[in-house]
């Protein structure tokens, strides 16, 4: 959790965390209690974000959503900003709208998941597509 409190990536902070637990496998010194193991961990993971954060390479990458400005798609330009339409529904709509139709979810499964109503997703489901719509026919207009 320290890593992804600096680097503000996941994937950025599996990689640390790979890291130092590679760290403490190699380690030869000896530790007091469970409470210095970990003390070490988060310390040693606040350091590697800061090397990370710190290195040329990491300062001069872009994430991986720039490069959708550079990258060629077939499918149709409205497939392809779908990602960034989600992103600027809300939080719940967003992560249900998600769950139904990239994760392949049945409302029933995304309420157990969720702990919400069945009713509860649909609404979300609803309200999403409706916010959806809005959005991929504002721009429409726009681009006319």
């Amino acid at each position: 959790m320290a890593a992804l409190c600096y680097v503000k990536s996941c994937a950025d902070a599996d990689d640390i965390m790979q890291d130092v637990f590679f760290k403490l496998y190699k380690y030869d010194g000896h530790f007091e209690s469970d409470e210095h193991v970990k003390a070490w961990l988060i310390k040693c993971a606040v350091n590697q974000s800061k090397n990370l954060l710190g290195s040329r390479w990491y300062r001069l990458s872009l994430p991986l959503e720039a490069a959708e400005e550079i990258v060629h798609y077939d499918a149709p330009p409205s497939e392809t900003k779908m990602p960034e339409l989600l992103r600027k529904l809300g939080k719940n709509n967003r992560v249900v709208l998600y769950m139904y139709y990239y994760e392949e979810y049945s409302a029933e499964e995304i309420a157990e998941i969720l702990g919400i109503s069945v009713n509860a997703v649909h609404s979300r489901l609803r309200r999403g597509r409706q916010k959806l719509k809005k959005l991929l026919t504002d721009g429409k207009e726009r681009c006319v």
